[in-house]
């Protein structure tokens, strides 16, 4: 008898998912397989003078997820060589934003912890003759520096010897100085067709305290010279940065070359003395595209400015896109996860529509939100054919798709709650819900037939009365007869009052920043913005955590504020709507 044979491993083939592909992702395999690097190691350097926006969640998703497809490490490094623009506040957010979106770092690193290697390398610079202590003012540097079509003029002490140099910089570290009065200039080029390569400052005068340093240093190293020192004191491989630091790369490439720390290992002895693993290497730069959203500003400045003139409710009121915004307003990490892979990684700037980020947390909640009721706007509704106390409960899926999700017991009573839209009294075409004389099936209980119409003095309609069909209730031989509309309920005995905020689009036109009518950004924000409503869910909407997801069935995925909600008292804001409702505004 021969034996059964084994089931052919194509029936079921386990089919791993598509490698990623992207220049930059091709840059780093190129890499890898040559053999120049063992192992990448990326960073998220962010300065702490303000809150993360998404712009900065493409790039937390670029630098940490493309160090663990490639089994390599990525540190997040707090660019703090500005102190009078820096709090620990934002450091904190920056550091809780970055473990939110499911991110940790290899290690936390400050640039205030290479203050003292900055230094030895300008002063290496300086011996070199590579770097001068320049006394004009700021003023005077920008108008020396030239234009795009004509050289620049070499500084009156850019022949400074190196001895004077050094002394005057010495000096300036012993804060002689007042601010403004010397700057420590790279000696390049002041022909250059690149600006930035026109004799940069290095260095500046800034009397400060510093939140990590307190007042031990008086001057700062300037952006691009702290920035590429520091990825070359992390061993940092692939140095990834927007497209507009690519004019800034041959300044980068100078900092690092001049310095060469790989081969200065005297520059690292404070590093070594510390304790911190001396990983010098020569990182490479590369740029790719930023994106624009629509329907927002993603400015720093921009957005300080909303948040001082009290036009929104602080840096995460949930209609601003910083990630404390939008995570309070109840996007998901998966959700922004898989819009950074949507938005692809390139060179050319792009404009993406705002529905693209709102597809992406609706592809992702429809998946992971429980279904509850809740009605918005509510009317009530009487069935007068069941006893004044009637009671019972009904059973409910939890979700349509997934049996994993179990099943809950929703009140069910003679006095309902539905959504005021569900019903008019004079229909529009094809309205397929309440009407006076018309049924409808409410979810899960049986056929309502509206018999009266009760309105207020004012003619509002108040409350709807009328029978539920016996034979439609569940289990019974009528409860599949054909009905045209069904609408959702939650039982006004049993509902929780809660506070519901409907959240929209933070503006009412694509480009606040370019309508061409000379109004500026702040003039367009949309009026309807946010709606706050006082609403009822089912009880088992009330029993959530803080920042549960849920979708209310034909309203829209909500989330339970993070901030402002409890049992006793429900807030739930409005993530997104069922659909997308701007494509018709368009």
């Amino acid at each position: 008898m021969s034996a059964t044979p084994p089931p052919s491993v194509t029936e079921n083939p386990i089919v791993a998912p598509p490698a990623r592909q992207d220049f930059i992702r091709q840059i780093v395999r190129d890499d890898l397989a040559s053999g120049k690097h063992d192992a990448i190691k990326t960073r998220f350097p962010p300065e702490p003078n303000g809150y993360l926006h998404l712009g900065h969640a493409k790039a937390i998703c670029l630098n940490f997820g493309l160090s663990g497809e490639f089994g390599g490490a990525c540190n997040l490094r707090l660019d703090d060589t500005n102190p009078a623009k820096e709090d620990p506040e934002y450091a904190a957010a920056i550091q809780q934003d970055v473990r939110w979106l499911g991110f940790d770092w290899h290690e936390l690193r400050h640039a205030s912890d290479y203050f003292e290697v900055f230094y030895l390398a300008a002063e290496k610079l300086i011996r070199q003759g590579d770097a001068f202590v320049c006394d004009l003012s700021a003023e005077q540097i920008r108008e020396y520096r030239g234009t795009l079509t004509e050289p620049g003029r070499p500084s009156p002490f850019r022949e400074r010897s190196a001895e004077d140099s050094l002394a005057l910089f010495r000096r300036m570290r012993a804060g002689e100085f007042a601010d403004g009065s010397h700057t420590l200039r790279a000696r390049i080029d002041m022909a250059s067709g690149n600006i930035n390569m026109r004799d940069p400052a290095l260095y500046r005068i800034k009397q400060v305290a510093h939140q990590n340093t307190g007042d031990a240093w008086p001057i700062y190293p300037m952006y691009d010279f702290a920035h590429a020192l520091s990825d070359a004191i992390e061993g940092i491989t692939h140095s990834l940065c927007t497209l507009e630091f690519e004019d800034h790369r041959p300044l980068y490439d100078w900092c690092v070359d001049k310095v060469d720390l790989a081969h200065s290992p005297e520059l690292l002895a404070p590093l070594a003395a510390r304790g911190l693993p001396l990983e010098a290497s020569k990182p490479r730069q590369i740029e790719f595209s930023r994106f624009n959203l629509n329907y927002t500003v993603m400015s720093k400045r921009k957005l300080a400015a909303l948040v001082q003139a009290g036009l929104v409710d602080g840096w995460d009121d949930p209609r601003m896109p910083t990630l404390q915004g939008i995570r309070r307003r109840g996007y998901t990490p998966a959700s922004l996860r898989l819009f950074a892979e949507r938005l692809g990684v390139s060179k050319q700037n792009s404009l993406i529509d705002f529905s693209v980020l709102e597809g992406c947390l609706r592809e992702d909640l429809d998946a992971a939100a429980a279904r509850r009721m809740a009605v918005v706007e509510p009317l009530r509704l009487v069935i007068t054919n069941l006893d004044a106390g009637h009671e019972e409960s009904l059973r409910f899926p939890n979700h349509p798709k997934d049996e994993s999700f179990g099943s809950r017991d929703v009140p069910f009573s003679g006095e309902l709650w539905i959504e005021r839209e569900d019903f008019a009294e004079v229909p529009p075409k094809g309205f397929k819900r309440l009407v006076p004389g018309g049924e409808v099936r409410l979810r899960g209980a049986g056929i309502f037939r509206c018999d009266e119409v009760v309105k207020d003095s004012d003619g509002v309609v108040v409350e709807l009365r009328g029978e539920l069909d016996p034979e439609s209730r569940p289990g019974m031989e009528g409860a599949n007869r054909k009905i045209k509309g069904t609408i959702h309920w939650v039982s006004a005995r049993h509902a929780v009052a809660a506070e519901i905020r409907l959240y929209d689009r933070l503006f009412s036109v694509a480009d606040p920043d370019d309508t061409g009518d000379g109004k500026t950004y702040q003039d367009h924000l949309n009026p309807e913005s946010r709606r706050i409503v006082t609403g009822y869910v089912e009880p088992s909407a009330a029993e959530v955590a803080p920042e549960q997801a849920l979708q209310f069935e034909r309203l829209g995925y909500f989330v339970a504020d993070r901030r402002d909600y409890s049992p006793g008292a429900p807030v739930f804001n409005r993530s997104v709507t069922l659909r997308d409702t701007w494509a018709s505004k368009a």
